[in-house]
């Protein structure tokens, strides 16, 4: 387990020891000549002298009316009545990294609390439902927050800070985070895959890079598929038509909910398809192992002139095979072949791989394979290669090329589903079921507090740092805002450091899932706020971005699982190049 989570920081006790000492400070307004309740005299420190009635008994600062009277023009409100506020331009920004790495901490407590249950309860439902949600926890309610404050007016105002951080998550997974995975996680590329550990050609753009696995593609494509509402949202923007928006928003987060659904049953059953097609590649090795291991055997050609099975040497290979002569093969004797074949290191139970051949051949179920079952399976094989192997081969019957040509692809189509990758952690029993179940459950609700108190003061930070600079809100949610809220960039990074293709698999597929979720989780939220808060969806240059990079890096990532050094550039490009077509697109051609 890691050390990680074995307690919780010392930062989260230290604050709060110290709400619990500001709730220990006492304090007095003293009346004194004030010609008005509102003159409140603040008592002195015994250096500043007041300017007015020095000859008082007591020593007194600026009133508290006059120091009223002068912020009135910038006048600032306490959230919740007590958090510090300030119009200042170094203060907004100390308190956004203060609110920012509060943020950061609660994304962290959820992160640690959902491995631990996932550690307990293993994936499928933990997996599936829990921790996907968990993962968007901070920016939904971020996202929430901004919709809900004030009146429709401010809300409508806030509500670009929801949509900047929505946008800026997504694009900074997709870009830096992406190209920096690249980057540090580079093996040595031969024969179009990432060698494990071994980085000795440095910063060649085609000769490094790193290797995926089947699974991570198909994350890919779903991230794409999860921008269709994003389209439908737009779909009145498009047409030019001020008509249907409402409808429009409406059918947008009723499809965002059924993606959201679908994806988590995704996440769900996904283990159990990911078992199914490892099973299925398996015994496809053995097919070719054993094909392979007949030809070697084999006193002639497997294939006649017309290119069918040769079956006079497919019944010597069966008598050879029949040890004791009793005209069929039983399991003992199948299973004697099978441990004499190398599998090319492939991890394979082989009296697993007996039973599915025996399976497939004994026709008959009595537990042996005749002679004419063993023609018909073989038969069966032949063809089968055939038509998988290259065509090129099969024009001469009496060329075994396809043999090879069938071996090498079931042995790609293993490796690329990720059947032979081992976890690089011990995968233990927990100790302690009970205290560990205690601590993930105190994590998950410490980090959905932290999130939950400090959503509304941030984005109230934010706005007022808007305010003080002239810079919109959205580019400073835009740009700070993900940093506080996606505690996975660091771990990604660190992850595919290790340098093998199943830790990159793993860092990418997470990835293209905190994507996912971002576009139907996130935005179902953010539409939900619009709908029913009444609010104008104006987000055209915003959408369109994101539809960009999800679009290039989840086709660009759909279809290869090899990604050389140099594709790190295109993930690194995008992101300025996201930030400045939103400038130009909102405050140069007015789309907002």
């Amino acid at each position: 387990m890691p050390n990680r989570v074995n307690a919780l920081p010392r930062s989260f006790f230290f604050f709060i020891f110290l709400i619990f000492l500001c709730g220990l400070a006492h304090g007095r307004f003293f009346f004194g000549n004030q010609s008005s309740p509102h003159d409140v005299a603040v008592i002195s420190d015994g250096v500043h002298v007041g300017p007015h009635n020095s000859t008082a008994p007591h020593l007194a600062l600026k009133l508290l009316n006059e120091s009223l009277s002068a912020e009135a023009d910038g006048a600032c409100e306490e959230t919740y009545g007590f958090l510090p506020c300030t119009r200042s331009v170094l203060g907004n920004l100390f308190l956004i990294l203060v609110y920012g790495y509060l943020m950061y901490l609660a994304a962290t407590y959820l992160s640690n609390g959902s491995e631990l249950l996932l550690e307990i309860l293993g994936p499928g439902i933990v997996g599936g439902l829990f921790l996907p949600i968990l993962g968007s926890l901070p920016d939904a309610i971020l996202i929430l927050v901004s919709g809900l404050s004030g009146g429709t007016e401010t809300a409508q105002s806030q509500v670009s800070v929801g949509m900047g951080l929505l946008a800026g998550s997504t694009v900074l997974i997709l870009t830096l985070i992406w190209g920096s995975c690249v980057v540090v996680g580079k093996c040595d590329i031969q024969n179009s895959v990432a060698i494990d550990n071994k980085d000795t050609k440095g910063f060649s753009l085609t000769g490094s890079g790193v290797s995926t696995d089947i699974w991570t593609s198909y994350a890919a494509r779903i991230m794409v598929i999860s921008v269709i509402p994003f389209i439908i949202v737009q779909l009145p923007q498009l047409l030019n038509s001020n008509l249907g928006k409402d409808i429009a928003v409406l059918v947008s987060l009723i499809v965002s909910v059924a993606l959201f659904l679908s994806y988590c049953l995704y996440q769900v059953f996904q283990p159990w398809i990911q078992r199914r097609r490892i099973a299925y590649a398996k015994h496809k090795h053995v097919i070719s192992g054993i094909l392979q291991h007949l030809k070697t055997r084999a006193l002639g050609s497997l294939l006649k002139g017309d290119g069918e099975p040769n079956e006079e040497i497919i019944k010597k290979l069966f008598h050879a095979m029949d040890q004791d002569g009793d005209g069929s093969i039983s399991a003992s004797e199948l299973r004697a072949m099978i441990v004499g074949i190398r599998f090319d290191e492939i991890q394979l139970d082989r009296d697993d791989a007996v039973d599915k051949v025996m399976k497939e051949f004994d026709t008959s179920c009595d537990s042996r394979i005749d002679l004419q079952e063993f023609l018909t399976g073989i038969s069966k094989w032949i063809h089968e290669a055939k038509r998988s192997g290259d065509d090129s081969s099969n024009n001469d019957p009496h060329t075994m090329k396809f043999l090879f040509d069938f071996h090498s692809r079931t042995k790609q189509e293993h490796d690329l589903l990720g059947a032979g990758g081992q976890s690089d952690e011990i995968i233990e029993g927990v100790e302690s079921p009970k205290w560990t179940t205690f601590k993930a459950v105190l994590m998950l609700l410490v980090g959905t507090l932290i999130a939950a108190a400090f959503a509304d003061p941030l984005i109230d930070v934010v706005d007022n740092f808007s305010s003080a600079t002239s810079i919109p809100t959205f580019f400073i949610s835009f740009v700070a805002l993900p940093l506080a809220t996606s505690c996975e960039a660091v771990s990604a990074i660190m992850f595919a450091s290790r340098k093998k293709i199943r830790t990159a698999s793993l860092t990418y597929s997470q990835l293209y899932g905190s994507a996912t979720m971002n576009n139907v989780l996130c935005l179902s939220v953010f539409l939900a706020l619009v709908y029913f808060r009444g609010l104008e969806w104006d987000f055209s240059a915003e959408v369109l971005v994101i539809l960009i990079v999800c679009i290039v890096m989840g086709v660009f990532s759909s279809f290869r699982t090899v990604f050389p050094l140099w594709t790190s550039s295109i993930a690194f490009l995008l992101y300025p190049f996201s930030v400045a077509l939103i400038y130009v697109l909102d405050y140069v051609y007015g789309w907002s």
